[in-house]
């Protein structure tokens, strides 16, 4: 496998960690990869990009309540086969060229990979709230908080599942920070220039 630059991008609901990863990928004019990997995994598998949607980041758990509700996952797919094939499309793409990786445990799918640089960003709940209200999320400001505890409860959920490690412990990125400090821009610059000191980036 091919060892291109990888940027993996782990986050905390309304931390504005998407918002960042666009942002190197832009910055360093290298390919961006979000919700793109749902409808690659499903152009890649010829299955429907809704059954990729049902199951992103969450643990075969949380699958219940679409089940429960008539939601048809046609025979034999799994969530865990789901997570097999999305897995396969994230080393696909890292593979084709260097990327920037939003969330979906790319980083312990690439673990191989050393020139995988692995970040998780967080922010302050109330700058998480303005975040998301600001945003334009369809989300009742009264339960905004709420939301914000559930999504990321579900996030953890997943990757716990799924890795050896624990999302949002320090321990499982090379470098966690607070959006809030510097800023959008300015967080993207900074893992920018860690990576570059980090080897990741030529001069």
């Amino acid at each position: 496998m091919k060892n291109n630059l990888v940027i993996t991008v782990g986050r905390q609901f309304g931390s504005g960690g998407r918002a960042i990863g666009k942002l190197i990928a832009e910055m360093l004019d290298i390919a961006y990869y979000d919700n793109e990997l749902i409808s690659e995994a499903a152009r890649l598998s010829g299955l429907s990009s809704d059954l990729f949607k049902q199951k992103d980041e969450r643990t075969p758990g949380s699958l219940r309540y679409a089940l429960s509700m008539g939601f048809n996952f046609g025979p034999g797919f799994s969530s865990e086969e789901l997570y097999r094939i999305q897995s396969e499309t994230i080393r696909k793409v890292a593979e084709e060229g260097p990327c920037v990786i939003v969330g979906r445990s790319a980083d312990y799918v690439l673990r191989n990979n050393p020139k995988c640089f692995n970040v998780f960003v967080q922010a302050p709940m109330e700058r998480r709230i303005e975040n998301v209200l600001g945003r334009g999320d369809t989300v009742d400001p009264k339960n905004v908080r709420e939301v914000i505890e559930k999504k990321d409860k579900s996030r953890a959920s997943y990757y716990d599942f799924y890795t050896d490690k624990r999302w949002g412990y320090s321990t499982s990125y090379h470098l966690t920070l607070d959006s809030s400090v510097l800023g959008m821009e300015g967080s993207a610059q900074m893992i920018i220039d860690f990576v570059k000191r980090a080897g990741g980036l030529d001069e």
